[in-house]
C-alpha cells in the first residue's frame, strides 16, 4: 500500500517544448506542461469537454530523454508524486505551485501525432 500514497499517473499531451536546465553540478531538470482531458455529456445532451493543465518536473537520465524526445502536442503517459513548492517572487508575494515531479515516462501514440 505505501506505492498508492501519493501515486499520480496521468496521460496528456504536451503543452510547450520542455525547459531543460543543467545545474550546478551537471544534474539536468526538465519542466513543461501536461494537458488532461475529461468529457461527459450534459444534462442537455451536449457533449462537453474539460481540460486540466498540470505542471511536470523531470530529473536526471529521465530530463535528458525529454530533452531529445518531447515536442509540443505530444501524447505521453507519466507516473509520478504530487508536490508543493512555496516562494517568495521578486515583488515578496508568497507563491504556492503544485508539480508532479515524473518517475516514469512512456510515449504514447505515434510520432506523426505530435504537432
Amino acid at each position: 500500500m505505501n506505492t498508492l500514497r501519493n501515486s499520480v499517473k496521468l496521460i496528456g499531451r504536451i503543452g510547450q517544448d520542455p525547459e531543460v536546465k543543467t545545474l550546478d553540478k551537471g544534474n539536468k531538470v526538465a519542466t513543461f506542461s501536461l494537458a488532461t482531458s475529461d468529457s461527459y455529456t450534459a444534462r442537455d445532451g451536449s457533449k462537453q469537454e474539460q481540460t486540466q493543465w498540470h505542471n511536470i518536473v523531470v530529473w536526471g537520465n529521465l530530463a535528458t530523454v525529454c530533452e531529445k524526445y518531447l515536442k509540443k502536442g505530444k501524447e505521453i503517459a507519466i507516473d509520478g508524486r504530487l508536490t508543493y513548492r512555496n516562494w517568495e517572487d521578486k515583488n515578496g508575494t508568497k507563491r504556492i505551485s503544485t508539480e508532479i515531479v515524473a518517475s516514469e515516462l512512456l510515449f504514447v501514440g505515434n510520432n506523426s501525432e505530435a504537432k
